[in-house]
């Protein structure tokens, strides 16, 4: 009885050893599987500007994270003192949470499948990437996600969903992107 029982692996996961490693090997005429890119991490990030007047903003922003990723977010603090915004230094200003391995790639398939047809009058995301093989997606509503409760908003947030890849170059993360089924924007040449 050596073999795990019922090791858990996500869908996207083995979608991503099975289909998307095979389709990069060829396209980028890779002679490793090690040379494939692939999605380290994905950091949600919620910045709350008005949280400096008023404090319960943060405990309802960390609940609606909690609920969208599974996962506790951690408070982001300012770094200096601004009097031009009323702000102090280590005054909690935002929530993040990074999500990695799993949780990663049932939050991915949630994203993709469930939140962004959503959206309304969606035709797909900007395909504009960091230069470095990392693509930020911003989200107006966190109310495309169906585990936030629609009577429950008390204010519309937007948030970033950043995707940090292994890949040396934005072709190669544009292309792990879209074989992930990320829908971006056709491009009218």
């Amino acid at each position: 009885m050596a073999e795990q029982i019922n090791a858990y692996e996500p869908s996207l996961r083995k979608f991503y050893k099975e289909q998307i490693i095979p389709q990069l090997m060829k396209e980028f005429n890779y002679t490793s599987i090690m040379q494939c890119p692939k999605i380290e991490k994905i950091v949600l990030n919620q910045g709350l500007g008005e949280a400096t007047q008023d404090k319960k903003i943060i405990e309802i922003a960390k609940k609606e994270m909690a609920l969208i990723t599974g996962q506790q977010p951690i408070e982001t603090k300012s770094r200096k003192d601004i009097a031009g915004f009323k702000l102090r230094k280590d005054t909690p200003i935002g929530v993040k949470v990074t999500l990695r391995h799993e949780r990663m790639y049932e939050f991915l398939e949630r994203l993709i499948r469930i939140s962004l047809p959503r959206i309304r009058d969606f035709n797909g995301v900007q395909g504009k990437l960091d230069g470095r093989g990392n693509y930020t997606l911003g989200i107006t509503e966190q109310i495309i996600f169906p585990e936030i409760n629609l009577d429950s908003v008390a204010k519309i947030q937007g948030m970033n969903i950043t995707f940090v890849t292994t890949a040396n170059t934005d072709a190669e993360a544009f292309a792990l992107l879209k074989a992930f089924g990320i829908p971006f924007k056709q491009k009218n040449n």
